[in-house]
């Protein structure tokens, strides 16, 4: 949780809200996600430095989320060969990834248009931190 909440404290402060659920789930909550997304991890020695997480959605999309890298080793590359290792693992009738950022994380964007996604409209009402995101799209 804490390499979570210090890559999510950027985000908070970007995008000017705190109610991200990276930053307000509790270690119980973070225990549940892991039985419905599947999540890959970097370390360095014993210290976690990356993480992603991935999973099937109902219209053969695979979302990816919380896709994060310690601060100190941000601009490497190590969050883009996390995103191509998540979107590797995609089921083979997965028809097009799928993920949010912050609409004012301009360096994520960066990132997610570099790969090859392009923004497109929210697929429901956008409500709570939804409502300062961006999803984007990429055809598998």
């Amino acid at each position: 949780m804490v390499l979570q909440r210090c890559c999510w404290v950027q985000e908070a402060l970007l995008n000017n809200t705190l109610e991200h659920p990276a930053l307000t789930e509790d270690l119980a909550e973070v225990r549940e996600s892991i039985k419905t997304w599947r999540s890959w991890v970097v370390r360095q020695g014993h210290r976690l430095v990356g993480a992603v997480r991935a999973r099937a959605t109902e219209d053969n999309g695979w979302e990816i989320g919380r896709l994060m890298v310690a601060p100190d080793l941000a601009g490497r590359g190590l969050g883009r060969l996390l995103l191509e290792h998540a979107e590797r693992h995609a089921p083979p009738e997965t028809k097009q990834f799928v993920l949010f950022t912050g609409a004012s994380s301009e360096r994520n964007i960066a990132l997610y248009e570099r790969a090859g996604y392009r923004r497109a409209p929210m697929p429901f009402e956008a409500a709570g931190v939804y409502q300062l995101a961006v999803y984007l799209v990429k055809a598998a």
